[in-house]
């Protein structure tokens, strides 16, 4: 009997720990499977998750988004595009000032493009919400990378869209050490929608992240190639 609390102790640690990873693998699921999803609907706006960019020009993954989005933007599936994603301390552009450069280079409207900033996505999507508010946008289609689909989607639900899955599937990042990525997301989901995504936003993300054009950033000249077809 003197070992008797501690089987009980032990047990109940033991049930947590299957409690916590059953979380976590079901989180893991519903990560996988929303990556996969490709909503048929339309929408009145592509929301495009910002990415890194390249001194002006966009980076690898952020040019298969755009291209994504500019495939959706000319099937008629939305007549919006807003992008996001800021700019860090050292940095002469802004994420969301190379997309819309880059969309206004391949015939998309000025007009019609929407500009958020943000460094992580909950930054992105609440500083292009009232750009989307003023235009009474509410359902979108969510442009980002699969792994990413899900918690850009749970963001944008957050904070009032309706979000439509559209992920890319000839991302540049799935040919580099994807499991991380998806081991990532996995985390910040779970935790997320424990804390609130916005609570772990202020805790993981400290730099600031500009709303405005930087100089000289849409005079910057893109030349890539030319928009690939949608998936």
């Amino acid at each position: 009997m003197i070992f008797w609390p501690l089987k009980m102790v032990l047990r109940i640690v033991s049930v947590l720990i299957f409690l916590v990873v059953l979380y976590f693998a079901i989180t893991f699921v519903q990560i996988w499977l929303t990556g996969h999803e490709h909503s048929k609907e339309d929408a009145q706006a592509i929301l495009v998750f910002g990415t890194t960019e390249d001194n002006g020009t966009p980076s690898a993954e952020l040019t298969v988004r755009l291209d994504h989005a500019l495939a959706l933007y000319r099937a008629g599936r939305a007549p919006w595009i807003a992008v996001t994603g800021g700019n860090r301390p050292g940095d002469h552009f802004t994420e969301a000032g190379v997309s819309a450069t880059y969309l206004e280079a391949h015939g998309v409207p000025a007009s019609k493009i929407l500009k958020g900033a943000g460094n992580d996505t909950w930054q992105n999507v609440v500083t292009v919400m009232p750009e989307l508010t003023k235009h009474h946008i509410v359902t979108v289609l969510t442009v980002t990378d699969p792994f990413h689909e899900f918690r850009a989607m749970a963001i944008s639900s957050a904070q009032g869209l309706k979000p439509q899955p559209s992920p890319v599937s000839n991302s540049p990042t799935i040919h580099f050490s994807l499991w991380l990525y998806y081991l990532k997301e996995t985390l910040a989901v779970g935790v997320g929608r424990i804390i609130g995504y916005g609570t772990l936003s202020s805790w993981t993300s400290s730099a600031p992240w500009s709303t405005q054009p930087l100089a000289g950033e849409r005079r910057t000249q893109i030349r890539l190639p030319s928009p690939s077809g949608v998936v």
